[in-house]
C-alpha cells in the first residue's frame, strides 16, 4: 500500500520499468508511491543502471534487521529444482522483452511468459492477477488476445469452478493451423485478384507473385507440422493436437506482429 514497504514485486516493476527507461516519476505514480521513495531505492540500490529487484529486497531486509518475516518472492521462483531466483526472475525479463520487440504487447507477453515458466504451464486468472500484480481486466483481456491467436487453450479441472488458461504440447500446432488458415486465404483472395486484374498487367502480376510465395508459404508450415507431429510421436507424446480455435482473420496477426 501507499507509504508501506515496498514488497519484492515492487522492486521487480522498478527493474524493468528502469531497464525500458522510464523516468522516476511514472515509475512512482504506477506503484502509488512518492516520487522520492523510488528515487531513494535506486539509489541506494546500485543506481538506475545497477539496479536488480532481488538484490535490493535482500539488502533492505539485512539493513533493516526486522525480526520478523521478509515478503519474499513467489514460491515458484525459489523453490524447486534448485534454481537461482535472480537467474530466473533475469531470464522472464529477458523472455518479455524479446517478445515486446518481437510486436507482442508487454502486458500480453508478461501474461505469456509466466505461463511459460510455471512447471505445471497452466495457471487461472486468480493466479496471474496475485503474480502480476495487475487486475484481472488485464488479464482478461491478454488471455483473449492469446486464445485467438492460438497460444493458449482453456481447461477446465473437473470439481473445481475456475479456468486455468494453459501452454501445452498442442500451443505450436494451434498457432501455425491458424496461420495456415489466413495464408491459404490470402493465397487465394491473391490468385483471383490476379484473374480479375489480368496476370500480364502490372497489378495482376503483383497479386500472381503474392499468391504463389503464400501458397509456398502454406506447403512449409503444412511440411513443418507433420514433421512437429512426428517429433513429438518419437518422444512418446501425443502427436494428435488439440482442437484448433476457429480464425478470426481481423484478430489473428502475421508472424511476429501481434496487434
Amino acid at each position: 500500500m501507499p507509504g508501506g514497504r515496498l514488497t519484492y514485486q515492487d522492486r521487480q516493476r522498478i527493474e524493468q520499468a528502469l531497464a525500458d527507461g522510464t523516468g522516476y516519476a511514472e515509475i512512482a505514480r504506477r506503484l502509488g508511491r512518492p516520487t522520492s521513495t523510488v528515487s531513494r531505492e535506486v539509489a541506494r540500490n546500485g543506481g538506475s543502471r545497477g539496479y536488480r529487484a532481488l538484490a535490493a529486497h535482500r539488502a533492505t531486509a539485512h539493513r533493516a534487521r526486522r525480526t520478523g518475516p521478509v515478503a519474499r518472492p513467489p514460491v515458484e521462483q525459489t523453490t524447486g529444482y534448485g534454481r537461482d531466483p535472480a537467474a530466473v526472475a533475469a531470464f522472464e525479463q529477458r523472455f518479455v522483452a524479446m517478445m515486446v520487440q518481437s510486436g507482442f504487447p508487454r502486458m500480453t507477453a508478461r501474461v505469456l511468459v509466466s505461463l511459460f515458466v510455471s512447471d505445471s504451464g497452466a495457471l487461472t486468472a486468480a493466479d496471474l492477477v496475485a503474480r502480476l500484480r495487475v487486475s484481472p481486466a488485464s488479464i482478461s483481456k491478454s488471455i483473449a488476445f492469446l486464445e485467438r491467436i492460438g497460444f493458449v487453450a482453456r481447461q477446465r479441472t473437473p470439481g473445481h469452478r475456475r479456468d486455468r488458461y494453459a501452454v501445452d504440447d498442442g500451443l505450436w500446432y494451434r498457432a501455425w493451423s491458424l496461420r495456415v488458415h489466413v495464408f491459404r486465404t490470402w493465397a487465394d483472395a491473391a490468385a483471383d485478384g490476379a484473374a480479375v486484374l489480368g496476370p500480364q498487367t502490372p497489378a495482376g502480376d503483383r497479386l500472381q507473385l503474392m499468391g504463389e510465395f503464400f501458397g509456398l508459404v502454406v506447403r512449409d508450415v503444412e511440411r513443418i507440422t507433420a514433421d512437429w507431429q512426428a517429433f513429438l510421436s518419437a518422444r512418446g507424446r501425443s502427436p494428435q493436437p488439440t482442437t484448433v480455435p476457429t480464425p478470426q482473420p481481423a484478430a489473428v496477426p502475421t508472424p511476429g506482429v501481434a496487434r
